[in-house]
This record gives structure tokens, C-alpha cells and sequence, in this order.
């Protein structure tokens, strides 16, 4: 058999996946050892290539992914049935600090962008409506349907209201996780100008909402509370559109250093393939990006459960070691508080994909954020302050995350699939496929193929081409989501509702 058809990732490994479909009877060399494969094996699944007694650990990746339920052969087909997790609950963690050295050549690539009177800089010059409280998510879609059609776009990107259902009915941590994500999106830099509409009697009040945007550009971002507006708050909200309008598109793009660029990491109907294709390339992606003294953020803290020791070595300082520990802790406590058990994340597509336990998906998901050093760790709503490779507090649900990582203030999301999804939030949310079928099948969701990994390409030649397109898709090139007009946002929640 040929080596093609499986790979083995780390040579401390007890399982290989399959390339391809796998079928019993057929003989696999492995490590110059004979392995009968015993049952059919999906592409993207694992098969054991040592004997394993119940209770002993099984290892991908290098590290433990569970243990054995039950006492198994070499040649079995590895999956949830037969293969448990070690995860429980909250646990003590000694700073054992690694300092790897990256190497990487700084290049003199540029992207075309639009600097803000605040020296931040967008990859999208769009009019934005942000709503304070869900009651006039009907008005702002208005606005921006009637400002689409009389602008045509001509000078600007996009035009969009971002519909939400929160604002009011909440109490203490939801209530300041509304405004604070409410307030970076005000902020963004890929917005040109934004109109900030109101109700009047909602517990987000505008008056208080203004004061948590800071020293904010007041020509470029406007206030409408509408039961103040004697008439027609449509027309009275097209009016401050207009002169936003007018504003925004005399804005231009310039040339600026790609230490400028922020890209959010995030996988989603993550399979077998994650860990090997498009989670490295994209670590790599990460890395070059840091070497350029650019940014990249990770979060999905639940999916780093069972791989967090390694983000945590990884950490700069003591001080950031501790943060992190408490950033998985108080997740872990958040799943417990709720009666839930902490190890139970994949989903049935992530089963069906390969993917068998939350350390064998945490494994292929850390993987996104290459090897540089952590340099910064933000809670949910925050806004990004350091340069480098960040770790954000919010969970592993794809529309949350992406809303937090455009919240805390990156201009586009980078996010891997096996599975493939359609969707995209406020940013630009690059879709990269692990395998060559997907790429082939959705070409309407799927941005870019890291499938071409296992097909010959190397890594630096296939880097290249990804570094190519994350700049074309920063100068102006659509993603698939935003070409499809897939795009919104979702703002995490944990308490009650009044």
C-alpha cells in the first residue's frame, strides 16, 4: 500500500488518518510494520497501528486525544465510540515557558487600505448602521435599502445595518458585553461612517453608549434617537446618511505596511483533515504576519481544551501565562456553572469528518495560530491594544467568535472548514477549505484550498499563493460571503432576559 493513502503527523503517534477510504482487508506500512486495516475507514479518519489496552492513552498530533474504552487491535478504525476523552474540569498549570525562534523574512509587501484620522486602518470603506437596542432593527434595514439604492454605491464598499436583538431586557455582564461590541463596531476602521440609531427609552441609553466611544471622530459618526424625531425618522435618518455618505466616499486607499493588517482565526465544521491542511497553512499565514509586525488573534476557547498548555508555554510573560490560564478556566467554569460537561464539543459533522474527541479537535484548532509567541489576551468586547499573536475570550460558536474577533478589531476573518459553511459577519470572512472536493463542490462558499497540501503542493509554494490572496482580499477582492451578501453579527449571552 502506499503511503498516500494515510499520513502519519508526528512520529510519537498511535494512529494515522486516511487520505482516502481505507477498506478492510487492505495492508498499510506503517513505520516498516505491517498494519491490516480491520473495517472500512472514511477519509479523514484515524486507524490505530498499535495494539491498545482500555485505559491507555491514543496520541495524534504528539499529545494524548482520550484514552480507549476497550481493549483494541492494530487496524482498528478510531472514532467516538471507541475512544473517550480525558477532559474535566478546571485544572492548576506550572509556566514552562518555550521560546521558539521563527525565522521568517521580513518582505516589503503592502496592502491597499484606508487610514483613519485615528491612524487605524480599514480594508473596506462601508456606511454603517448600528442600532442600540433591537427595536429599530426594522428602521435601520430601511435606511440602508433606501441608501443602497440611491447611492449605488458609487464611492463606497457596502451599506449595512447590523440587525441584533439586544440593548434592552439586560442585566450587569450581558448588558456590558452588548455595549462593548456594539461600541468597537462603531469604532471599526473598515466603517467610513457610521449612524448610531436609537429608540430613546432602551436600558443601552444613548446618551451613556456615546460617552463609552471615547474621543470619537464626530464628523464621520452620527446620533439619531428616534421617539425624539416629531415625523418621519426615516427621512430624518436619510438626511444624516447623506452628508455620512458624502464624507466617506472621498476616502481613497493608500499604500500601507502589512504591520497594519489584523486577521481573527477561526475554524468551523472542522473534519480529519483540519489539523493537516488548512489550520497549518494558516499558522503559517499567522507566523508571517507576526514576523511582519502585523497581528492575529485566536479564540474558540472551548476548542482550546486539551491543547491549552501549548498557547500557554507559548506566553511572552508570567503575567500573560496567568491570564490565559484564567481565560480556559473561567470558560471551563462557564460550561460547569451550566451543569455541562466541559469535554463534549464536537459536533456530528466534526464526528463524521474524523474528528473524535475536544483534544483531538483542540489539537488541529490551536494549529491556527502557528508558533509565534503570545503577546496579548483580551475578554470579550475588548479592544485590541498589542501587536503579535493575541488570545480573545469567547466561545467556539462560528457566528459569536467571528463577531468577536471583528469586535476586538480585526479587518477580516480567517476561517477554515472540512465541512464548508456560507456565512460571514461584518468583516470579510475568508473561507478556506481542507480538502480539494469541498473547494470543488461550493466554490460559491469557499474562498481558497489548502486541500492542495495532500496533492503535491508544499507548504512554501502554497503559503505564497495565500499570502497573494489575503492581500488581494485587503486591497478590495470580495469573499465569496460578502459577494453572496452572507453577513451579520451575534453577541454572546449568558443571563437571564427581563
Amino acid at each position: 500500500m502506499n503511503q498516500s493513502s494515510f499520513i502519519k503527523i508526528n512520529p510519537a503517534d498511535s494512529v494515522v488518518v486516511c487520505l482516502r477510504q481505507l477498506n478492510k482487508g487492505e495492508t498499510i506500512n506503517v513505520d516498516n510494520k505491517e498494519v491490516c486495516v480491520l473495517q472500512d475507514t472514511p477519509a479523514g479518519h484515524k486507524i490505530l497501528i498499535n495494539d491498545t489496552n482500555k485505559g491507555d492513552n491514543i496520541i495524534k498530533y504528539g499529545y494524548p486525544i482520550g484514552h480507549a474504552m476497550e481493549d483494541l487491535k492494530a487496524g482498528t478504525w478510531v472514532n467516538e465510540n471507541n475512544l473517550k476523552t480525558n477532559l474535566s474540569g478546571t485544572l492548576s498549570y506550572e509556566y514552562k515557558p518555550v521560546d521558539e525562534k521563527l525565522n521568517i523574512e521580513k518582505v516589503q509587501r503592502t496592502f491597499k487600505g484606508y487610514v483613519r484620522k485615528n491612524g487605524e486602518v480599514g480594508i473596506r470603506n462601508e456606511v454603517w448602521i448600528v442600532p442600540t437596542v433591537g427595536c429599530v432593527n426594522g428602521i435601520a434595514e430601511r435606511l440602508a435599502e433606501l441608501l443602497t439604492k440611491e447611492t449605488n454605491l458609487e464611492g463606497i464598499d457596502a451599506v449595512h445595518a447590523w440587525h441584533h436583538n439586544y440593548g434592552c431586557s439586560q442585566l450587569s455582564e450581558d448588558h456590558e458585553n452588548t455595549r462593548k461590541v456594539l461600541r468597537d463596531m462603531v469604532l471599526h476602521p473598515n466603517a467610513g461612517a457610521v449612524l448610531v440609531l436609537s429608540l430613546g427609552c432602551e436600558n443601552n441609553q444613548p446618551d451613556q453608549f456615546e460617552k463609552l466611544l471615547g474621543d470619537y471622530d464626530k464628523d464621520r459618526i452620527k446620533f439619531l434617537i428616534t421617539q425624539n424625531v416629531k415625523g418621519d425618522e426615516v427621512e430624518e435618518g436619510m438626511k444624516i446618511l447623506r452628508s455620512l455618505y458624502e464624507i466617506a466616499k472621498k476616502d481613497e486607499r493608500t499604500e500601507c505596511p502589512l504591520s497594519e493588517l489584523r486577521v481573527g482565526l477561526k475554524c468551523g465544521g472542522s473534519d480529519g483533515f483540519s489539523g493537516i491542511t488548512a489550520n497549518p497553512l494558516v499558522g503559517e499565514l499567522s507566523d508571517f504576519i507576526v514576523a511582519q509586525g502585523g497581528t492575529s488573534i485566536l479564540t474558540e476557547v472551548p476548542e482550546m481544551f486539551g491543547a491549552e498548555t501549548i498557547l500557554m508555554n507559548r506566553c511572552e510573560t508570567p503575567e500573560l501565562f496567568e491570564q490565559t490560564v484564567k481565560l480556559v478556566n473561567d470558560f471551563k467554569e462557564y460550561f460547569l456553572s451550566h451543569g455541562e460537561p466541559v469535554g463534549e464539543n464536537p459536533s456530528p459533522g466534526n464526528k463524521a469528518g474524523g474528528i473524535s474527541t475536544l483534544e483531538d479537535k483542540a489539537l488541529g484548532c490551536t494549529q491556527k495560530c502557528g508558533r509565534a509567541p503570545v503577546s496579548g489576551v483580551l475578554g470579550y468586547g475588548d479592544r485590541l491594544k498589542t501587536k503579535g499573536l493575541n488570545l480573545l475570550s469567547a466561545p467556539g460558536n462560528d457566528l459569536v467568535a467571528s463577531t468577536a474577533l471583528a469586535s476586538a478589531g480585526c479587518q477580516i476573518v480567517l476561517f477554515t472548514t472540512g465541512r464548508g459553511t456560507p456565512f460571514g459577519t461584518l468583516i470579510p470572512t475568508m473561507k478556506i477549505s481542507t480538502n480539494t472536493n469541498l473547494y470543488n463542490n461550493k466554490p460559491n462558499w469557499i474562498d481558497f484550498n489548502a486541500g492542495e497540501l495532500i496533492e503535491g503542493t508544499d507548504m512554501p509554494a502554497l503559503l505564497q499563493k495565500f499570502v497573494d490572496k489575503i492581500i488581494a482580499v485587503a486591497n478590495g477582492e470580495k469573499t465569496c460571503n460578502e459577494k453572496n451578501g452572507y453577513r451579520e453579527i451575534s453577541i454572546f449571552k449568558n443571563g437571564v432576559t427581563l
